[in-house]
């Protein structure tokens, strides 16, 4: 029996989707502008066919970007479609800057639902941060919802998820919005449902110790791999992203077969340099420690946030796009540098079969921009069921094998 069909919009460099793709769906259309984060979904999804470009223009017929285009995507108009997904950007609704109300960016939702109309598909999940159910006294909200039903999804809900439930070895928490079109019956709430079928998802969260702890202390000063560490230390939490392990989720065939033509060597293990006034003071913050925490002839900022160094055993603090810019709060929980790439990707539940494209720069700002990979396959694991209930898989079960 062939897999259930999605559709993937706001992609990233593609955590959504391979979770999505890890649940047993076979994305078959991806939507993204950035053309860096595409570098990055091109080398991990190749055989899905991608819209790059800005998402207004995607099935907008009126759109001269769309017909150059819409004959790679014919086939969605061909067969209906099970999922829509996706998060549309959040920075305007983030607690991390601004939080402009005016921001265009809070409105992208509406492009999610114009497509959600278009394609009609049978069930959506769209990922938020939390904060923008508050913004406005709630206005934006009730605006989604208002949205939702008039595109023909009255049965939606949304709840609040911390991706560290899930295998996640990080506190990230998002809101998660779960409909059913109108011409379905679930049976129940639709919120409710999400909320009881995540439940039985839920997963002991591992530590950042568990996570990083067979990965080398030395990092590539060229950006090109390096040996694979050893597996002498390796956690049974860290099976689950080495090349050389099956994990509960990842089996090493697939992150094998991710590589494609590249050698099982580890990828994207390198880091912004530690200047030296920067290493002095890193040296004085033991484990899950910050800038409060230093003498005021090492550290005077008013901003104790500013150095963290991750515990480790605990699991991290949020990943963000900001890394980018400054690495002071993401430092090695034994090593007095920063986390790399890899290491990043490891905290996000990405696998080392992964690999990020383009620069260091980028690279950082797609990690921490992506929806953690173990979260995403719990949230399609819902929308699985789903359908499964309403009449498709009898068994709720994705397909043997990914690829």
């Amino acid at each position: 029996m062939a897999p259930y069909r999605a559709v993937s919009l706001f992609s990233g460099c593609g955590g959504f989707c391979e979770g999505v793709r890890l649940s047993g769906f076979a994305v078959r259309a991806a939507v993204e502008c950035d053309q860096f984060a595409v570098q990055t979904y091109r080398q991990n999804f190749p055989e899905v066919p991608l819209f790059h470009g800005d998402v207004s223009d995607f099935l907008n017929d009126s759109s001269p970007a769309w017909k150059g285009n819409s004959g790679r995507f014919r086939h969605l108009m061909r067969s209906s479609t099970d999922l829509v997904f996706g998060g549309p950007p959040c920075q305007g609704f983030s607690q991390i800057g601004p939080r402009a109300i005016d921001d265009p960016r809070n409105t992208l939702y509406r492009e999610f639902i114009r497509v959600l109309a278009k394609l009609q598909p049978k069930v959506f999940l769209m990922e938020n941060v939390p904060n923008m159910l508050h913004i406005a006294g709630g206005q934006f909200k009730d605006d989604v919802f208002a949205a939702l039903t008039g595109a023909g999804y009255g049965n939606t809900g949304v709840a609040v998820v911390a991706a560290s439930d899930y295998g996640v070895a990080q506190i990230r928490r998002r809101a998660i919005f779960f409909g059913v079109h109108n011409d379905l019956d679930l049976g129940m709430d639709a919120g409710d449902f999400l909320v009881k079928t995540l439940e039985s998802e839920r997963r002991p969260t591992p530590t950042v110790g568990e996570v990083l702890r067979d990965l080398p202390e030395l990092v590539s000063h060229d950006d090109g791999p390096v040996r694979y560490p050893s597996a002498r230390r390796v956690t049974r939490a860290a099976h689950e992203f080495r090349l050389d392990r099956d994990g509960l989720w990842y089996v090493k065939a697939d992150k094998l077969a991710a590589l494609g033509s590249s050698p099982a060597l580890l990828y994207n293990h390198h880091t912004k340099d530690v200047r030296e006034r920067r290493l002095r003071i890193i040296e004085q913050l033991g484990p899950g420690s910050n800038g409060r925490s230093l003498k005021p002839e090492v550290w005077t900022g008013t901003r104790g946030e500013k150095w963290r160094r991750l515990h480790p055993e605990k699991p991290s603090h949020t990943i963000l796009a900001q890394m980018h810019r400054d690495m002071s709060e993401w430092i090695h929980p034994w090593h007095n540098r920063w986390i790399t790439v890899r290491e990043a990707a490891r905290l996000q539940s990405f696998h080392d079969g992964f690999i990020f494209k383009s620069s260091e720069w980028q690279m950082l700002k797609q990690v921490g921009n992506a929806v953690p990979p173990l979260m995403a396959r719990a949230l399609a694991v819902v929308a699985r069921t789903a359908l499964a209930r309403m009449g498709g898989r009898p068994d709720g079960r994705p397909p043997a094998g990914r690829r």
